[in-house]
């Protein structure tokens, strides 16, 4: 990404649209919708699917075309594939290891919801890889850092899980793209 949203600026064009979605739910929702459906298709306004609030007038247009610049900029990245994309979540200045899993565990939760969503990846058609993909982002909504854990040994583990995630929503998106316009229309 060439120029990274923040997690702030992300939160404040989700408030400015009316939007009670986290930061790392929402982009991982939309990086899931994006790994099945093209960019043109998907209004960034309606990812989660949830009743917008009524935003501020003078708000709305500039936190719309924040979330449709990332809508692009997300599409592109998965489109440019390797290691291209970058997932939305705070960094370790200032947040702590169990804030940043937390955010971690919402981002894999908005992805499952993304790609289940747009309802074009049949899990019976897919390969193995994608399905242990799903199986192991499933297992990612539920990461949590127990007391006690060793502090470095976590912050290897939850840097690991990043640049997994990364890998595999390139390989979900590259096998969902290249998939036969007749397969099968659910997610199992």
């Amino acid at each position: 990404m060439s120029e990274t949203l923040s997690m702030e600026a992300l939160a404040r064009a989700l408030r400015g649209a009316g939007l009670a979605a986290e930061p790392a739910q929402y982009h991982g929702a939309l990086c899931g919708v994006l790994c099945t459906r093209p960019a043109k298709e998907i209004d960034p306004l309606t990812i989660l699917d949830e009743e917008r609030e009524a935003a501020e007038a003078d708000a709305l247009p500039e936190a719309s075309k924040t979330l449709h610049d990332l809508r692009e900029t997300v599409a592109a990245e998965l489109a440019e594939g390797g290691a291209g994309l970058t997932l939305l979540l705070p960094d370790d200045e200032g947040h702590s290891l169990e804030q940043r899993t937390r955010a971690l565990a919402m981002w894999c939760d908005g992805f499952l919801f993304g790609i289940a969503r747009s309802g074009s990846l049949d899990l019976d058609k897919a390969s193995d890889e994608v399905r242990e993909a799903i199986s192991d982002i499933t297992q990612f909504t539920r990461a949590t850092i127990e007391g006690g854990d060793d502090l470095e040994t976590e912050e290897g583990a939850y840097a690991e899980l990043v640049e997994y995630l990364r890998v595999v929503v390139q390989l979900i998106h590259l096998e969902c793209r290249n998939a036969p316009a007749n397969a099968g229309p659910r997610m199992h």
